[in-house]
């Protein structure tokens, strides 16, 4: 285990947590390098001798040191926006593995992708599809494309982080998709490169997983019978983590039941994880502020927010929280651990007992993926600083932000 106790103290991989906090204070996200090693090296061993291609989500976590880190590990990266790619390569990523998927790209974001020279534009709507053509021709270049087909799969997941039905805003429809891609075939500005999909994430069972890579072979396999052959197949991400006491399908006997469902099909097999790579390599560390009992309910204050760590008041997602000392916790009372927001919705856990007092540090855990990414500075925060341990050393990847910093791009009118 990368964060476990030594000597009475919580540590990543072989460096204490508390001090990580005497040197970066709190909230402070600490990430794991072995961990991420460990997470993406079971995907590698999974593709083994496949022409293969895993494209690391970056909204998950688009620290520079994290993305710097999987590119150096023969990642791609999986991208929504223009910011984002411009983080994938600032961090010595590569163009020509990036993927850019996302239902709304802008004009300017399609610019900047063809020029970096993506691998594919994620395709989601006709509409989309005359847009890029458009620009293409104008740039005078082909924009390699592929259409992320909607295979009308219920992920069984939050509702929230389901993506491949039909009544999401996600991808084309699949009885739509080879009328599409005829059409797109036929645009001399457009290289047809591959179909893709996405069904949803935090997945804990293989089969809707295994039912999407069912349906977008047999779509690819009609394709080619019309003469559209694909040089890949992306067949999406979501295999979850457990946070609590989930049991996940293992990385690879999930990839050689997709696999399987490829059956002889050649092209290159494209998977764009996230949670699963990053998620249990993170935690958020925390400071108790106060300890405030009530008739009914306690609740232990502390310095992280809502604003630090989205999930549990987004989804009502759940966070072990650990304490970095180890604590006797038999017969401690039951908190609700919420955070200064001023909001009702900022509680990041609820019904945890702890024996914790004023001063204590708090690991929320399994916070490596949509942690600081969701982060915002609601309530006029600070965000947190990120730290990465390899070994015996931690490295800070990200300074925290200073109030100065808060209102830095801003400026008051001269009435």
């Amino acid at each position: 285990m990368t964060f476990a106790y030594r000597d009475g103290v919580l540590c990543a991989e072989a460096v204490p947590l508390d001090d990580i906090v005497r040197a970066h204070g709190t909230p402070c996200y600490v990430y794991s390098r072995a961990a991420i090693e460990q997470a993406y090296a079971e995907y590698a061993a999974a593709l083994a001798g496949r022409d293969a291609l895993v494209c690391f989500s970056v909204k998950s976590n688009s620290n520079l040191a994290v993305l710097a880190l999987l590119a150096r590990l023969g990642a791609g990266f999986d991208i929504v926006s223009g910011g984002e790619l411009a983080r994938v390569l600032a961090a010595g990523g590569d163009a020509r593995k990036t993927v850019f998927s996302g239902v709304g790209k802008s004009e300017a974001e399609i610019v900047q992708a063809l020029e970096a020279g993506i691998l594919c534009l994620n395709l989601e709507s006709e509409a989309e599809l005359e847009r890029v053509a458009a620009i293409a021709t104008r740039l005078g270049r082909r924009a390699p494309i592929a259409f992320r087909v909607n295979p009308d799969v219920d992920a069984k997941t939050h509702p929230y982080i389901s993506t491949g039905l039909k009544q999401n805003k996600f991808g084309v429809a699949q009885e739509d998709a080879e009328r599409l891609y005829r059409h797109a075939a036929s645009l001399a500005a457009v290289e047809v490169v591959g179909i893709g999909c996405h069904i949803g994430s935090q997945l804990t069972a293989a089969a809707p997983l295994i039912e999407a890579a069912t349906r977008i072979t047999a779509l690819a396999t009609r394709l080619a019978q019309a003469g559209i052959r694909l040089a890949h197949i992306d067949l999406g991400g979501g295999i979850g983590i457990r946070y609590r006491d989930e049991s996940p399908q293992p990385i690879g006997a999930t990839i050689a039941a997709m696999l399987e469902r490829l059956g002889t099909q050649r092209a290159k097999l494209i998977l764009d994880p996230g949670r699963s790579i990053v998620g249990n390599a993170g935690v958020l560390l925390t400071r108790v502020e106060y300890l405030k009992p009530g008739a009914a309910k306690n609740f232990l204050v502390v310095d992280a927010a809502m604003n630090d760590l989205m999930r549990p008041s987004l989804y009502g997602a759940w966070h072990e929280v650990m304490p970095v000392r180890a604590q006797q916790a038999a017969g401690a009372p039951v908190y609700d651990v919420v955070g200064p927001v001023c909001e009702s919705a900022d509680v990041l856990a609820k019904d945890r007992t702890l024996a914790a007092q004023p001063g204590d540090l708090l690991a929320i855990m399994s916070a490596g993926a949509y942690g600081m990414a969701m982060s915002s500075n609601y309530n006029s925060r600070p965000r947190a600083a990120e730290v990465m341990v390899d070994g015996s050393t931690a490295y800070l990847v990200r300074r925290r932000e200073t109030h100065e910093s808060l209102f830095a791009l801003e400026s008051v009118p001269t009435w």
